[in-house]
């Protein structure tokens, strides 16, 4: 079983777009990866689709290709294949960690986060993770999670919205 993406780290990009993936982050994308050997390093598909707005979500080869498929079971020329199949495999680049455990981020995609170089924000969402501008993840998600707890009553569990288990 594939390990999931968890945790949340901070990471600097470059001028180049070169910037580490985190170590655990890079066990997860191996594990993921079925043409990845001890000899080999780890690839990963980034999707920067339209319906992202201020993120990017990178999946390992084998999730991203589990969804591609998916899409591709839809009726052929069905409006929902053709939009799915432009936000996640047309809007997507398959990135190749180095032996240093970097990525070089495509210019396009630093552009869509707001960033030439500086601080990015990774965050492990279980079957993949995202990565934001710092500022903009604080300014919106963590803003939105305060918000949404601050009207919880006292002692709240959120665990309690998948029900009893």
């Amino acid at each position: 079983m594939v390990q999931a993406f968890t945790g949340e780290h901070v990471q600097k990009v470059d001028r180049k777009g070169r910037m580490s993936v985190p170590a655990d982050y890079r066990r997860t994308l191996e594990g993921g990866d079925p043409a990845w050997t001890e000899l080999l390093t780890p690839r990963l598909v980034v999707v920067y689709g339209q319906h992202l707005k201020d993120s990017l979500h990178s999946f390992t080869v084998q999730q991203h290709d589990s969804i591609v498929a998916r899409i591709n079971a839809l009726p052929l020329g069905s409006p929902d294949r053709k939009r799915l199949g432009h936000v996640m495999i047309t809007q997507s680049q398959k990135l190749d960690v180095d032996r240093d455990g970097r990525i070089i981020l495509p210019l396009r995609m630093r552009q869509k986060l707001g960033i030439e170089e500086g601080d990015v924000y990774f965050r492990g969402m279980g079957d993949h993770f995202e990565m934001w501008k710092s500022d903009t993840f604080k300014a919106t998600v963590e803003e939105d999670i305060d918000a949404w707890l601050a009207e919880m009553p006292d002692g709240y569990d959120p665990l309690s919205i998948l029900g009893g288990t």
